[in-house]
């Protein structure tokens, strides 16, 4: 495994808190970055959002603005919409919140909601926000995919496929504006198109191996240029991508499945992989068939690069888990990550 150190910046900052999720916001201007934090306050036993604005010399995250949840975030985007910041949360109560921040100074202006039980009747599981849309996709373990349109005051949802609990889903992932993946137990992916409903117009198991039939899909990426293939990480530090022109197999990058008959893979973590995002940063391959480089985070402290034929390359080696990270759009050089131990992580990348 490749160690990146040499030309790399790593900068700690403590939160005091636990950090459940950190995302970027789209930026506002070429001199001010911000970035949204939800946090866990054993303490008070209280949930909020904040929004710390980036400064790097000398190196902080100081906060602007925060909001209170009323229960613990389960997922948390960002997009911009209506000329204006948006945040999407959503709660382990199963309530979705929509916050709108300032286009300038990044303060939040408003909520609005849609309360527990209305969506799922058990925690929602993953959301993502349409990029420049005002639309969001929710997916929880009780089997419902739902959309939710946002106006400027108001939410408007509808239930697109219920399966009465017989299929769960635990990730979610925008394709297009009308396409989408989902995820779920035992590595299955779903390809969704919203001109087709009654159910998913394509479906992959992860039955490569026998071990995975109780792996779970963490998280799912899509790259724009790449509609065709789904990148997905779950249980047992697997990371494979799943190629809708050639449906049966998997390509296996990292994880379980990764060993026998297939030793040009390297695992790069052994626990749950909790996100994974293509990373634009690194140039690659532009061949059809090659899988994009991707970055991915885990339960048991990593933080790395894997490519399809190469050896990962590991950022970040933590004493605890690393739940979620992002690379920033607009400066790919620069990753934030949540280390679970009350502390953010931002990397930069020479």
């Amino acid at each position: 495994m490749a160690v990146l150190s040499e030309r790399l910046g790593i900068n700690r900052l403590p939160q005091h808190k636990y950090v459940d999720a950190v995302r970027w916001l789209p930026l506002l201007s070429a001199f001010d970055r911000f970035a949204v934090l939800a946090l866990f306050d054993s303490d008070s036993d209280s949930y909020s959002i904040e929004i710390h604005s980036f400064k790097p010399n000398p190196f902080s995250l100081q906060p602007q603005s925060s909001w209170l949840s009323p229960s613990r975030i389960s997922s948390l985007k960002s997009s911009q919409f209506l000329q204006k910041t948006i945040i999407a949360a959503s709660t382990f109560s199963g309530s979705l919140h929509v916050l709108f921040s300032d286009s300038t100074d990044a303060s939040l202006e408003s909520e609005i909601s849609i309360p527990e039980g209305a969506l799922h009747s058990v925690p929602v599981s993953c959301i993502d926000l349409m990029d420049g849309g005002g639309e969001c996709l929710t997916v929880g373990e009780d089997g419902k995919v739902n959309l939710v349109s946002i106006g400027n005051s108001n939410l408007n949802y509808r239930n697109l496929f219920d399966s009465s609990g017989l299929v769960s889903y635990t990730a979610v992932k925008w394709a297009s504006p009308v396409e989408f993946a989902t995820g779920g137990y035992g590595f299955s992916l779903q390809w969704w198109d919203q001109r087709k409903p009654g159910g998913p117009v394509s479906q992959f198991k992860g039955d490569w191996d026998q071990k995975l039939t109780s792996g779970i899909v963490h998280s799912i990426d899509i790259h724009p240029s790449r509609k065709h293939t789904c990148l997905a990480g779950g249980s047992l530090g697997t990371v494979f991508a799943w190629d809708l022109r050639w449906q049966k197999q998997p390509i296996i990058l990292s994880g379980a499945g990764a060993g026998a008959g297939n030793t040009a893979v390297q695992s790069i973590s052994e626990s749950e992989v909790w996100e994974v995002q293509y990373d634009c940063c690194l140039k690659s391959n532009t061949s059809s068939t090659h899988i994009l480089p991707a970055m991915i985070c885990s339960e048991d402290g990593i933080l790395a690069v894997i490519e399809q034929g190469e050896e990962p390359i590991e950022l970040l080696a933590e004493p605890c888990g690393i739940n979620s990270f992002d690379i920033d759009r607009h400066n790919p050089s620069d990753v934030i990550c949540s280390l679970e131990w009350e502390a953010v992580a931002i990397l930069t990348r020479q």
